[in-house]
């Protein structure tokens, strides 16, 4: 049940939070006839995933209810640390996520680190397998990510729901090792994290949508998920097998998987071509 919202406060805090944070902090250009001390709206919309007039209308005290997912993006936008994540819950009558519950804070100092991979695909996962942050290359070599709403943003919704998923296996066996592989690490989690709801709203909209992902689901398979080499058909590049990474985040339970090729092979041209085209195709579209 959502709990009293302090509109004003929340207006006031959302202003003071996005003055304080440069444009260099988030990796975005400072442009010039820059009036604001920090952040534009539009700029931390965009990174949020939400609407300029719903950030709006959130900082002028009359916004809706958000909800856990948006404050979360916000949160991350705005690089709050995790007592000010807190705060941002509770002005917007919204309980913050508590042991027991899969979270989608996360630290700057990651943050700061995605930002360093500035030639390689980084993106950073939860372990319902939530998309919480990328660099702008896993937005090229992913698709953009912020197109989607938070609460959507998720690979194991991107592979067996939605179908819009780049990751690509050419025999039955690839494709059934991964599916296998990425349902057997689900189903681990959901032992780790019996009280999450949205874990188990998860894996619901997943068996009632995927005919695939309910039978391997109901043959109650427990499989750790590692880092491995991973084939991606985009749509300009086209196929690139890399190198994926797993870097784990203990003390939130996050995973940064970076992407990677030998130096001088095709993938490692490949990738030299994504920061080109995919980069450009992103700006293009936005």
């Amino acid at each position: 049940m959502l709990e009293p919202m302090d509109r004003d406060e929340l207006g006031t805090m959302l202003r003071t939070w996005r003055e304080r944070v440069h444009p260099a902090d988030v990796g975005l250009p400072a442009g010039a006839r820059r009036r604001t001390p920090g952040l534009r709206r539009e700029e931390v919309a965009g990174l949020a995933g939400m609407s300029v007039d719903y950030l709006s209308r959130l900082e002028q005290g009359r916004g809706p209810h958000p909800s856990e997912a948006v404050l979360g993006a916000m949160a991350r936008a705005l690089r709050l640390e995790t007592p000010e994540r807190d705060h941002l819950f509770h002005l917007a009558g919204v309980a913050p996520p508590t042991p027991g519950q899969i979270g989608t804070a996360v630290r700057p100092s990651v943050l700061r680190l995605i930002d360093r991979f500035a030639d390689l695909p980084a993106v950073l996962l939860n372990v319902r397998r939530d998309v919480l942050a990328w660099n702008p290359m896993a937005a090229a070599l992913f698709g953009d990510f912020s197109a989607d709403p938070p609460a959507r943003r998720n690979l194991l919704r991107s592979r067996f729901l939605t179908g819009d998923s780049r990751m690509v296996a050419h025999t039955a066996e690839d494709r059934a090792r991964l599916d296998r592989s990425m349902i057997g690490d689900l189903r681990g989690t959901v032992a780790r994290y019996p009280q999450d709801q949205a874990l188990r709203r998860l894996v619901a909209d997943l068996c009632a949508g995927s005919e695939t992902f309910a039978r391997i689901w109901a043959e109650r398979e427990v499989i750790a998920h590692h880092g491995d080499r991973k084939t991606f058909a985009h749509p300009q590049v086209g196929e690139l097998t890399l190198d994926c990474d797993a870097l784990h985040v203990s003390a939130d339970d996050q995973t940064l998987l970076v992407y990677s090729a030998a130096p001088g092979s095709p993938a490692a041209d490949g990738l030299s071509l994504l920061r080109v085209v995919g980069t450009q195709e992103l700006r293009t579209g936005s």
